[in-house]
């Protein structure tokens, strides 16, 4: 099936930022610093390995049940009928934006895509380019692309799905064991204020992150496009001056969030900086998008506490 999947990619997400003093809690700008070195190899199922910039494509008897993506900074496993991810994981290899205080953590534990009894079956094009990955898969009615970077903060991931039948693919996203989703008391402090954004102004929301008690300095968030999170019934109740009450009704696990993502959409993730600015939402986007979410350090950082109080960690971690 032809691909129509558009190429803003992750490379748009990695905006580019100065670098700014970093205080407990706060996350460093994202910047071309935090890819120093950086760059994938990857490990077919018939254990050849490819490095190096290239683009190439593998036959689908050589892809196997597994392929082992390993950066410098940034590894993962990606499960060749489905595209899958496994084991999303900072590395703490040294890096001055390093985000983990140089221990490895899984930030994902697993990024699971249903396909409703599609599968991945054909050859796999393999795009290697200094710390840019891109793989792309196709099936009977179905195509997949994965975009990485190999970098130590920033926009390092997207995943996007594509379908011949149109409809939506839902991707279930569970955290690592040493990290959790709360949402984030500096959003809710400043929820309804209009703030400066590049030539004009957006609204504080609120806003979900995921956090680590084993770093000061790790912060990420989901970053969807043209994608729905699906509620699963973990109600929570959060503090939030700015509501009525006080308080605000938040349905959302600890460990785990769910998304119906659009043919052609795209589920990413952030981390840094890019985790914590006030930006409008990602342009409705299905094919052929550019550049034009980019921030480029134009947008009011909140940061986020450390460690994250109880009170705003989301519970329970799975539903039911």
């Amino acid at each position: 099936m032809s691909s129509r999947i558009r190429r803003c990619g992750v490379i748009a997400a990695v905006v580019a930022g100065v670098l700014v003093g970093l205080a407990p809690g706060a996350a460093q700008a994202a910047s071309s610093k935090g890819c120093v070195n950086g760059g994938f190899a990857v490990t077919l199922g018939d254990g050849s390995v490819l490095r190096g910039d290239q683009r190439v494509t593998i036959a689908a008897n050589r892809i196997g049940a597994k392929l082992l993506v390993r950066g410098r900074y940034v590894t993962f496993d990606v499960v060749g009928s489905t595209f899958g991810v496994l084991d999303h994981a900072f590395t703490g290899a040294p890096n001055e934006l390093d985000q983990t205080g140089g221990r490895r953590i899984v930030l994902f534990a697993s990024k699971t895509p249903d396909h409703r009894g599609l599968s991945l079956t054909g050859p796999m094009s393999v795009q290697i380019d200094k710390e840019s990955i891109e793989l792309t898969r196709t099936g009977t009615g179905l195509s997949m692309k994965i975009q990485a970077k190999d970098c130590a903060n920033g926009g390092i991931f997207q995943m996007e799905p594509e379908r011949a039948d149109g409809t939506a693919t839902r991707i279930t996203h569970t955290l690592g064991p040493d990290v959790f989703y709360f949402d984030n008391p500096n959003f809710r402090a400043r929820e309804g204020d209009v703030v400066p954004y590049k030539d004009t102004t957006a609204t504080v929301t609120a806003r979900v992150n995921i956090g680590s008690d084993l770093s000061s300095r790790l912060i990420a968030r989901d970053s969807p496009q043209v994608a729905t999170r699906v509620l699963q019934g973990c109600i929570n109740f959060i503090p939030a001056p700015r509501v009525a009450g006080g308080i605000a009704r938040v349905d959302h696990c600890g460990k785990q969030s769910v998304w119906d993502v659009a043919s052609g959409g795209r589920m990413g993730g952030v981390t840094g900086e890019d985790a914590h600015e006030v930006a409008p939402p990602a342009t409705a986007c299905t094919q052929d998008c550019q550049a034009q979410n980019q921030v480029r350090g134009q947008s009011v950082k909140l940061g986020f506490p450390f460690p994250v109080p109880d009170a705003n960690r989301l519970k329970p971690p799975f539903p039911g």
